[in-house]
């Protein structure tokens, strides 16, 4: 048997598809099983070009794959390609195959020996193995999110997971800071954490395809294509995929494989599965701390509430006493002396509860129209004259804002709080920016907007930013805490920011601070828009200090203050009957007892409280004058209605202008 004859033979023998190839990539000679695996007649190969055996879209790579080996033969086994191959039949079905391929001579030149083999039931079998691990690694990535008892303790664990389940090197999580303008690496394998996610990086290209929420990926980085990938690389492949937060992306999945088209079907879907998990355990993460936070914050303000009452009570009488007995030494210059600077202390006390209920929302606030454009220059001329000349200020005012509703006092106060604070935070000088805008939010909106606290509707949004030295992560999550304070003691009683807050949402808005160390801080305070201008109050009646014998009826269930409230109407020249309760206020009411006007405190232990007295002696008797009396104001209170409120401590002269402006104004009315 001749050579020619043994490998005809034997090339029909073999089990798998064989082609050979002449140097122009056409087919010499085909075996039966190739014609039958490629669906071809007897015959019908010959002289084909291989291309004609693979799917039109990858014919070209193909053939300057082809054309490489060809000038570099050498055998390569089955299966070591690394990437996917596709055989295509006349009628245009595809299907998987191996090749392996060997160079051979001969008298008609080169030739290469193709030998092919089907692997559509290896394949399905390896797709199955591979689905099964993903789909368990899902699970397990769920699992972490039910125990983890933070953000990171799932997100940290994802690169490592999804690294070692793709058989990459690089996998990396991706935030977008929450003024949208820069990409934090969170955590990763394969790329340094920092601001910068690596050298030659287009952020603003990758904010813009974080801000699209779809999913980007470049097959071959090492095609003119992949140029739209942010991340630069010269070979491989990536896939960058969003974390949605409702919708709006908060940053995204970023994979890295060295290999073209690594990332298939079951990749991919894997990927976006993985960030679809780890971004609603982000956004429920979130939630839930700023629910936390705001809880833990109204139960801060409900004690520092009640302690600024008591404060006020412990004020009132001392500030009552020294002033009674300010009287007895009037003609003792020493005493006096020192009486005044007892009387400044209890002043300072007096301005430091004020603070804490500014902080518990528990204020008088005396909300109107402003104009912030005008009120912003007033605190630029201020500012300008505080901050000194290491501290550069910039002031802008959008055009055409609406007026802000809120306290215009308060409002001018917080700025200032607001822009010395900044100050501090730069000792060696800088820069401080206060802006004013509108800002709307939508009735839909994302948790992580940080809006989550304000209503749906119109807000002006004044920001306070600063190029100083930021604020760690533990010392953010504390700044609005009453009495925390970072600065050195004697430096601040930490409470600026507190008192901001609370006046931010007793107005109805709200007060959110992004920071970071190195990177300065930026407070935003957001405010209603007023709907119409609010009246101007009217001028107080004029009304004499001092009584004429009138009988007041005084209502204080704290012994010590009613004491002091009582010597103060009969220093006054006011008749007094002194109560401890509503029930027995309401019998006296309800009897023939005089009373020109009634002056009680609003919390009254158990029982009605003193707005609801005042209401139930109004029915007793109709013209009835009433001033109430509060160590802080509850809303019921600010509702007001026809009640003065005297807010304590009170000074001797107050309580006697209160009650003359109450009768007076009773007189009038009947």
């Amino acid at each position: 048997m001749s050579a020619r004859a043994s490998f005809a033979d034997l090339f029909e023998a073999v089990p798998d598809a064989l082609l050979l190839v002449d140097g122009e990539g056409r087919i010499v000679q085909a075996n039966a099983q190739a014609e039958r695996l490629f669906g071809y007649a007897p015959g019908a190969l010959l002289r084909l070009p291989v291309e004609a055996l693979i799917p039109a879209a990858a014919r070209e790579r193909h053939r300057r794959y082809r054309e490489h080996y060809m000038a570099k033969p050498h055998v390569r086994p089955m299966g070591v390609t690394g990437q996917s191959l596709i055989g295509l039949r006349p009628d245009g079905t595809q299907f998987p195959v191996e090749i392996a391929l060997s160079p051979m001579g001969g008298e008609h030149g080169p030739r290469y020996l193709a030998s092919v083999r089907d692997i559509s039931e290896t394949q399905r079998a390896r797709q199955a193995l591979v689905r099964a691990r993903y789909d368990a690694l899902a699970a397990r990535i769920g699992q972490l999110a039910l125990e983890a008892q933070d953000e990171s303790g799932v997100v940290d664990a994802l690169p490592r997971l999804l690294a070692a389940a793709l058989d990459i090197a690089t996998v990396a999580v991706l935030f977008v800071s929450g003024d949208r303008q820069s990409v934090e690496v969170r955590a990763s394998v394969g790329l340094d954490e920092g601001d910068a996610v690596a050298p030659g990086l287009d952020e603003a290209l990758l904010l813009a395809q974080i801000g699209a929420g779809e999913t980007v990926l470049a097959e071959d980085l090492a095609t003119a294509a992949a140029a739209r990938f942010a991340l630069p690389a010269s070979a491989g492949s990536g896939v960058l995929v969003p974390l949605l937060d409702r919708g709006r992306p908060m940053g995204a999945l970023l994979a890295l494989a060295p290999q073209p088209r690594h990332f298939d079907h079951d990749a991919l879907h894997l990927l976006r599965s993985v960030a679809n998990l780890a971004a609603a355990f982000v956004q429920r993460r979130r939630t839930e701390e700023q629910l936390a936070h705001s809880q833990r914050l109204d139960a801060i303000g409900q004690l520092t509430g009640g302690i600024a009452h008591d404060f006020n009570n412990l004020l009132t009488v001392m500030s009552g006493s020294l002033q009674l007995l300010e009287m007895e030494c009037a003609d003792k210059p020493e005493a006096g002396e020192l009486i005044a600077s007892a009387l400044r202390s209890v002043g300072r006390g007096a301005e430091l509860t004020g603070k804490l209920l500014a902080f518990a929302r528990r204020q008088r606030l005396s909300p109107r129209a402003v104009d912030v454009s005008a009120l912003l220059g007033d605190v630029e001329s201020m500012l300008k004259r505080t901050l000194g000349d290491s501290v550069h200020l910039h002031v802008e005012c959008g055009a055409g804002l609406p007026p802000a509703y809120a306290d215009p006092g308060q409002l001018e106060a917080a700025l200032l709080n607001l822009a010395l604070n900044a100050r501090d935070a730069m000792p060696r000088g800088g820069e401080i920016a206060i802006e004013a805008g509108a800002h709307r939010v939508a009735a839909e909106r994302s948790a992580g907007d940080g809006e989550a606290e304000l209503a749906a509707g119109d807000y002006l949004r004044l920001a306070v930013a600063d190029t100083g030295r930021g604020m760690a992560p533990e010392t953010l999550a504390r700044a609005m805490e009453p009495f925390f304070t970072t600065k050195e003691a004697g430096r601040g009683s930490g409470l600026g920011l507190s008192m901001v807050y609370g006046f931010a949402k007793q107005s109805g808005g709200h007060l959110r601070i992004d920071s970071a160390l190195g990177y300065g801080t930026r407070v935003e305070l957001f405010l209603p828009v007023a709907r119409a201008r609010a009246e101007a109050p009217a001028p107080a009646a004029g009304a004499h200090a001092s009584g004429r014998g009138e009988t007041v009826l005084v209502v204080e269930d704290d012994a010590a203050v009613r004491a002091i409230a009582v010597a103060f109407l009969r220093s006054c020249g006011y008749r007094v009957v002194a109560v401890d309760n509503a029930a027995e206020a309401l019998r006296y009411l309800a009897g023939d007892g005089e009373a020109a006007a009634m002056f009680s405190d609003v919390m009254l232990g158990e029982g009605m409280n003193g707005k609801e007295l005042a209401a139930a002696a109004r029915r007793l008797r109709t013209a009835l004058p009433v001033v109430l009396t509060s160590g802080y104001e509850t809303p019921a209170v600010a509702a007001g209605e026809s009640f003065d409120l005297l807010r304590k401590p009170y000074r001797r002269e107050q309580v006697a202008a209160a009650i003359a402006r109450a009768i007076a104004a009773g007189r009038d009315g009947g």
